[in-house]
Parts: C-alpha cells; sequence; structure tokens
C-alpha cells in the first residue's frame, strides 16, 4: 500500500526518486517484475492447430474411405488419399498459421504507449515496458497504464468505472490518504486502464500486469475470444448450404453409381472425394489472410487496423466526416495577424521558423500572454503539443520574448484546461508578489467573459462599440482563412480564478494551409461516390474559406445552430460544419446513419471517443490523438493525414474486390466439379474422373491459385463506382448464376471431350483427358475471375504470383501425367513400374491442343460477359 505514505517515502520504497529510473535500473526491473500486460489466454498451439485442420465431418468419412481401401487391399488409392488429405491439412494449417502471426502483429502495432522519466529525461516508451518505480506523465485524454501515486496534479481526474462501477470522474491530488482506505476514497492514487478525464499530472509506478488492481480482476477482463468477421460467418453459412446440397448431390451419386457399376466401395469413394473437393470448407481462413494482408500494406500507408472486421466496413464506405487541422491541412500554424491596441499588425514568415517581422509597433502583452497560456513546446522545429499554440510560442519568440525569461517572471501556479463546452483555456501565474491569470479562446466566447480592454498599456471598460469592432476583425480574418484566438488577462488575489471580469488584450490570426495533396484526393472521392464532410472548430467563415481551397462543395453551417436545423432533412446537402463540438459529432453521425450512409469519422479528443465508437469506422489521430480516442477507434492513422483515409478506403475496396475473385474462384470451380460427376452418373456414363483425380484437383485449385487471387493488384477503375451496399451479399443473385453458368460450362466442356475419347479410344485414355482438362479449365478460370469489367488479357502477368501458382499447378499436373506417379493417378496404361514407360505418354501434342482449345471456353464465356457489361455500362 502506498497511499498512506508520504511521497518521499514512496520514492524510498520503489527504489526510485524524483527524476525516475535509469535505463539500467529500469531492465532489471522489467526481468524481475515481468512485462506490464495482463496474461492473455492461452493460444492455440501449432501442434493443436494443425490436427483442428483434420476435425471435420467429411474428413472423418474421407479417414473412413482410407480404412476402407485399406481393408479392400486398394494400397496405393489409400495412400494416395491419405497424401491428399494431408497435404489439405498442410495448406489449411499455413493459412490459419500464417493470420494467427498476422493478427498478433497486428495487435503490437497498436499498442500504446507512455511518457515517462528515465535517466531523468521525459522519453516514449511501449506501456508493456513500464516498471514499478518508473516516474509517468499523464494527461487529459490518456489511458492509465498502471497502477501509481500521484506525486503532482493540475486538475487531475480519472473516469474509474472500470474498477469501481462509478461512472462520475474522480478528483486526483497528492495528498496522504488514511491507511485501509478503499479504491474508492484513494484520491491520490491512479490505477491502470482507466482513463484521464481531465487536467494533468506526474505519478510514479507502484504496481504492474497482474499485480495492479485491474490484473486482481484480470479473469473478469480478459479478452473477448477473436470472434468472426460479418464476411467470415457469411461464407461459412454459405459453406453449410453448399455443404447439404453437395452430400444430397454425393449420395445420389453414390446410389447411381453404385446399381449401374456395382462397384459400392469404389463408388463410395469417389462420393466422398467429391463432397470433400466440392465443399469450400477453407473459405474462412482464406479470407483471414487476405483481411491480414491488406492491414499489412495499410501500414505502409499509414494506416493501423484494430479490427478485421472493419476492414470490409472501409470498402462500403459512402461518408467521411473529418476534422480539418492536420488532417485536410499540413498542422503547421503562422500567425500572419494580430489586433492589438486598435490596429491590425502583419506578420512575416512561416512555420516555426522564428525568423519573421511585424509590420507595426504595439504593446507585447497579447504576445506573454500567448506564450504564458500555453501547454507546448518547440524542440529544433518539432512540435510537442498542441501546433497551435506552438505558433503562438513562435510569434513571441519573433518579437524578442524569451521562453525560460518569461516562465521564470511568471511562475505557473495553477491551470483551467481547455474544453470544448467553454472554447477557452486558463493559467495562473505568480508575479512580483501577485497572481495574473491569462486566457486565450473563441474571440465570441471570450468577449462576453471581458470588462474591460487594454489599450497601449492603459486599462478602459470595454464597450458595445469596441465589441462590434473587435467581432468585424474576427470576421475580416476569418474570411481570409484565418484561425483567430483572443486573449485576455485579469490580475488576482490567489491561485484560482474564474473566467469572468476579463481585460481584452486582443486577437492573433494564425494559418494552417491544406495539405498539397487533399484537394485530389477529395476529388478521388467525388469520383468513387463518397461524400467529404469537414468538422472544425473555426468560425464559420474560416471553415468556407478553407472549404473552398479545398474543393469541398456543399453547404457550410454553424453548429452553434444546430438546434434550429433539421439534419435529418439537410444533412445530405451539408459538407461543413463549423463551431463544431465533439456533441455535435454524435449528432452528425446519427443522421448521416439514419439516412442509410457507411460513416467514416475522425477524432483525437476524449470527448471525440462516444462519436468514434458510433461511426461505422472511427479513425482516430495517432500523432495528436489521445489514448481514449485510439481505444475507442477501428483505425489509427500514424501521419494524421486525410490522404491516408482515401487510401484506407482504397484499400478495403481492393481487400473486399480480391476476396470476391477468389470465392467466386473457388465456388463456380467446384461446381465444375459437381456438375460433371453429377451429370455424368445420371446421363448413365462411365465415371469421367477418378476420386483421387478430384482430389488431386482439389488440392491444386484450393491452394495457391486461390492464394495468389487474395494479392491480386487492384483495378485501375477501382475507385470510378459508388460504395457497395453494406448490407450487399458478397454473392449476389447475378454473381451466384454467373458461377452457375461457369459451372455448367465446366462440366459440358470436360463431358464432351470425355464422351468423344471413350467412344473413339478407351476409359483410360478418356478419363486422362477429362481429369486434365477440368485441371485446365480451372486454370483459365482463375484467370477470367481477376476482374468483372476488365479483360482477362490485360495486365496478364502483373501479378506475379499468380503466374508461379498456375504455372505450378501445370507442372504438377505433367509430373502426374509423365512421371511414375501416373500410375497411382490411372493416367497410364501401365500398372507397375515394369511396364511403364517413359517415351509412351497417353497423351501427346494433338491431344494437349484440343484440351487447351476445349477449356478455353471458361475464359471466352468470361470475356463475351465483360463485353455485354461495358457496352451496356457504355449505352447507360
Amino acid at each position: 500500500m502506498f497511499f498512506d505514505l508520504k511521497k518521499e517515502e514512496v520514492f524510498k520504497a520503489l527504489n526510485s526518486s524524483k527524476n525516475g529510473l535509469t535505463q539500467k535500473e529500469a531492465q532489471k526491473k522489467l526481468h524481475e517484475f515481468g512485462e506490464n500486460k495482463l496474461k492473455e489466454k492461452k493460444k492455440i498451439s501449432p501442434i493443436y492447430l494443425f490436427f483442428s485442420q483434420f476435425n471435420n465431418f467429411l474428413v472423418y468419412i474421407l479417414i473412413a474411405a482410407i480404412i476402407l481401401s485399406t481393408i479392400l487391399k486398394e494400397y496405393v488409392d489409400a495412400f494416395v488419399i491419405f497424401f491428399i488429405l494431408t497435404m489439405n491439412g498442410i495448406i489449411g494449417f499455413v493459412q490459419e498459421y500464417q493470420a494467427e502471426k498476422s493478427i498478433d502483429a497486428l495487435k503490437k502495432m497498436t499498442s500504446l504507449k507512455a511518457k515517462v522519466l528515465r535517466n531523468g529525461k521525459e522519453i516514449e516508451i511501449d506501456t508493456k515496458c513500464i516498471v514499478p518505480g518508473d516516474v509517468i506523465f499523464i494527461e487529459e485524454g490518456d489511458k492509465v497504464p498502471a497502477d501509481a501515486r500521484v506525486i503532482e496534479s493540475i486538475n487531475l481526474q480519472t473516469q474509474e468505472s472500470s474498477l469501481t462501477g462509478e461512472s462520475t470522474s474522480v478528483g486526483k491530488n497528492d495528498l496522504i490518504v488514511k491507511a485501509n482506505s478503499p479504491i474508492i476514497a484513494q484520491k491520490n492514487m491512479i490505477f491502470s486502464s482507466t482513463i484521464v478525464t481531465r487536467g494533468k499530472g506526474k505519478a510514479i509506478v507502484t504496481s504492474t500486469g497482474m499485480k495492479s488492481e485491474i490484473g486482481k480482476i484480470a479473469t473478469l477482463i480478459q479478452s473477448a475470444e477473436d470472434s468472426e468477421t460479418p464476411l467470415q460467418l457469411k461464407l461459412k453459412k454459405l459453406g453449410k448450404w453448399m455443404g447439404v446440397m453437395v452430400i444430397i448431390a454425393s449420395l445420389i451419386v453414390f446410389i447411381a453409381g453404385s446399381l449401374k457399376t456395382g462397384e459400392v466401395a469404389n463408388m463410395f469413394i469417389a462420393a466422398i472425394a467429391l463432397a470433400v473437393a466440392a465443399i469450400p470448407e477453407g473459405l474462412p481462413a482464406v479470407v483471414t489472410i487476405a483481411l491480414s494482408i491488406g492491414v499489412q500494406n495499410m501500414v505502409k500507408k499509414n494506416v493501423l487496423i484494430r479490427s478485421l472486421p472493419s476492414v470490409e466496413t472501409l470498402g462500403s464506405t459512402s461518408v467521411i466526416c473529418t476534422d480539418k487541422t492536420g488532417t485536410l491541412t499540413k498542422n503547421q500554424m503562422t500567425v500572419t495577424k494580430i489586433y492589438a491596441d486598435n490596429e491590425t499588425i502583419d506578420v512575416s514568415g512561416t512555420g516555426y521558423s522564428m525568423e519573421g517581422e511585424f509590420s507595426k509597433d504595439f504593446d507585447n502583452m497579447i504576445l506573454k500572454a500567448g506564450m504564458l497560456c500555453n501547454n507546448s513546446q518547440l524542440q529544433k522545429n518539432k512540435v510537442i503539443g498542441d501546433p497551435t499554440e506552438a505558433c503562438l510560442l513562435v510569434s513571441a519568440t519573433k518579437a524578442g520574448l524569451n521562453r525560460n525569461k518569461i516562465n521564470k517572471e511568471f511562475k505557473k501556479v495553477g491551470e483551467i484546461p481547455f474544453e470544448s463546452k467553454r472554447k477557452m483555456m486558463t493559467t495562473i501565474h505568480h508575479h512580483k508578489k501577485k497572481y495574473i491569470a491569462f486566457t486565450k479562446g473563441a474571440p465570441d466566447r471570450l468577449l462576453t467573459k471581458c470588462k474591460y480592454i487594454y489599450i497601449k498599456g492603459k486599462v478602459r471598460k470595454i464597450t458595445p462599440k469596441d465589441k462590434k469592432e473587435i467581432l468585424n476583425i474576427n470576421s475580416n480574418f476569418a474570411n481570409n482563412a484565418l484561425r483567430v484566438l483572443g486573449f485576455a488577462y485579469k490580475t488576482i488575489s490567489s491561485n484560482k480564478t474564474k473566467e469572468e471580469d476579463l481585460i481584452f488584450l486582443g486577437l492573433q490570426g494564425m494559418i494552417d494551409p491544406p495539405r498539397k495533396d487533399v484537394k485530389k484526393d477529395i476529388e478521388k472521392c467525388y469520383a468513387a461516390g463518397i461524400k467529404v464532410v469537414m468538422i472544425t472548430g473555426d468560425h464559420e467563415l474560416t471553415a468556407k474559406a478553407i472549404a473552398n481551397k479545398l474543393g469541398l462543395t456543399g453547404k457550410t453551417i454553424d453548429c452553434s445552430n444546430l438546434k434550429k436545423i433539421n439534419l435529418k432533412t439537410s444533412v445530405d446537402k451539408i459538407s461543413v460544419y463549423a463551431r463544431a463540438s465533439p456533441e455535435d459529432k454524435m449528432k452528425i453521425t446519427k443522421a448521416l446513419k439514419d439516412k442509410g450512409h457507411i460513416v467514416a469519422m475522425t477524432g483525437d479528443g476524449v470527448n471525440d471517443a462516444p462519436a468514434l465508437k458510433d461511426a461505422d469506422i472511427g479513425i482516430a489521430m495517432g500523432v495528436s490523438g489521445t489514448d481514449v480516442a485510439k481505444d475507442s477507434s477501428d483505425m489509427i492513422l500514424t501521419d494524421d493525414h486525410f490522404s491516408s483515409i482515401v487510401s484506407a478506403v482504397e484499400e478495403g475496396r481492393h481487400i473486399y474486390a480480391n476476396i470476391k475473385k477468389f470465392v467466386s474462384y473457388l465456388i463456380s470451380s467446384n461446381l465444375g466439379e459437381v456438375f460433371t460427376i453429377f451429370i455424368a452418373i445420371m446421363l448413365g456414363l462411365p465415371m469421367p474422373l477418378l476420386a483421387i483425380q478430384i482430389l488431386w484437383i482439389n488440392l491444386m485449385t484450393d491452394g495457391f491459385p486461390a492464394l495468389a487471387l487474395s494479392v491480386d493488384p487492384a483495378d485501375k477503375d477501382l475507385m470510378k463506382f459508388k460504395p457497395r451496399d453494406k448490407k450487399e451479399n458478397i454473392i449476389t443473385k447475378r454473381k451466384f448464376s454467373y458461377m452457375m453458368l461457369t459451372g455448367l460450362i465446366m462440366m459440358i466442356s470436360t463431358l464432351l471431350i470425355f464422351v468423344y475419347y471413350n467412344k473413339n479410344y478407351n476409359l483410360v485414355y478418356a478419363q486422362t483427358i477429362g481429369f486434365t482438362t477440368l485441371m485446365m479449365l480451372q486454370m483459365y478460370n482463375v484467370i477470367n475471375n481477376r476482374s468483372e469489367t476488365q479483360s482477362a488479357l490485360s495486365n496478364l502477368f502483373s501479378n506475379k504470383w499468380l503466374i508461379i501458382a498456375i504455372l505450378s499447378s501445370i507442372l504438377l499436373q505433367f509430373i502426374v501425367l509423365y512421371t511414375p506417379l501416373s500410375i497411382i493417378f490411372h493416367t497410364t496404361y501401365a500398372t507397375s513400374l515394369s511396364n511403364w514407360n517413359f517415351f509412351e505418354p497417353i497423351l501427346n501434342l494433338k491431344d494437349w491442343f484440343i484440351i487447351l482449345l476445349v477449356s478455353s471456353s471458361v475464359l471466352i464465356f468470361g470475356e463475351i460477359v465483360k463485353l455485354f457489361k461495358y457496352v451496356s455500362t457504355k449505352h447507360l
């Protein structure tokens, strides 16, 4: 227990100091106490994962078929089925294991950071590296990384509902608490996983990981079971439906085939092989891999995805609601105009360079206010804190003010943090035996709190005329796309104050220029049928000016009048929301969702969390965002750039398109196999393929070609179509009809060539031809499924992995046909190695010409469908 000890005693007990731990001490403690994380549920071992591939009803039956073949002394068939079954298991294992690894890597990428004192310097580390004795810095929006004793606090409050169930925030201080006090009464302690809702402070870590208060009840808060994505659930449902249909078809094949041939055992194995080959049981695993690969690609584009389902949702996003500052703009604020002493002053210089001049002389009290009412830092042109505050440091430095000197002269003793409701911030300073409070905020709000005005070193009462003039100047600044802050101060008798009876000092107008490529990205969104909405706390005129520069179309409204506006009817017409609060974001999100839109919403503050959770895609800022915002989000931008959102949406569409490709390929190919065997039996034909040949085709097609489609490059016109309906099934009625027709063409092509060869040659020859034709049909089919709109021949070699997969499958087919393996797969007349001859292959060049010609029918069909789509689109 540390809450009943003095701060000095806490430091001593934890072998630490006010300067924190050294790096060496921290490493030693990390080894002693372990990483600062809760124990996760036991992970599935690779061995269990491998054997789970065989935990399937159809596989059980196939194992029974192996046993039956062995009993009937069909050892070769038994071995081949066992080999193919094992290979299918290995492929499934590799797919799932890779998916698990990708998800683990994703979790590591999205881990939270914490600021700590190490070797007397403030640094940022992963929260898992925090140890007892570390001195940590916390501020509004942070998620507390470990249990800690408060040693400094400024208006510090935390939300501890995860521990106590109490929803209201709890004030925190550094005062000693009585021994044996319950958690709710430990006002000088902050606890792991709770949220800082207000203020800031410093604390020394007392407990980490499972020894923290939240760790003691870890069994109640263990990570939820990894849930499947909506898409995986839909595909599972589809797989089950297909499974029932295929089992029925297999039963018919078994009964009809047995009655016709009398070969009950062989027909049983053939029916089971057909069922195993036809059911796309591997689809959910392939989907996971596709999603995981997409997530890895997004990392390269400065986007961290926190949950796989959000990747699916990204592809159907129809509205992007984005903050302005830092996302649409550069986030390099520069003060260019100052209004003080009843005059407007121009300020030269750009960015965070300290070089610049003022067009007129004026009293620098407004610059002092900007420098003191400020929590940011500038280190070698790098901002630590709010860029808006950083530019105030720059404007003051241009006037010759030295921050270190000013801070010593005006020692900070208190603060009223900025809140979106007040739109103001106040700091309190001790100066020459008195206290001075400096306030900055939205000019119109600030003026309501001002009773006096400061002009050229003199103070007088502010008049309505003064206020009107100030608001006019504010409007002029805003019309020129400037963000405007008002400044005021007052002398007080203690270190506590209220924001009233202030003395108005003036205005500073700053500009944050639009990012270079944002206008093009917005045009890209419009072409893709995606509405872009800008939400900003800036004045309406400033917001409108920036919107015009960015090419945003639609109405601009002031959210201070939001109650008077019926969002239900007008939300589709509005593109810019000015003077918006986090609460307004919730209203905007709800109105858009009620209209049927899929909404992506950005946010960075504590109060943005509800809107981020409510949006279909919550997007947190990785640079400026708080821990709370990140925890509430579905994705995090590591560069806070709007272009990254657009890239993520495009990648989401790309991933979904690739999933559609291999779903269409697998199911249409499987249907081709089912139709071929089923119709052959129904027509009284001999079996066109043997059981092991069916299993071999399944192994070749469900493996690498399908996986290669998951990394297929995006279509050039991907962002030229409207977003898909989120409720739309991945397999629409039209798509299913297309897959059925593809399967029928495969069946007709295979049976026609089989019947021809069986009639003119013999059954073994015909089965080898049918086997190879169906195999090649599926190779053409994988090329055909690369795009629903573009010709299969365009960009044929853009996916090297697909080319390698197809060539590998064809090479393996050659091995089955032209090596001693042909005996096992019954693709030769030979019955043993003694009468097998390499120079007497069963298929010659003429056969291959016919096979390639006939199997190209599926490709020709696909090209005709695309041509009709193209013509109908052009006609429309």
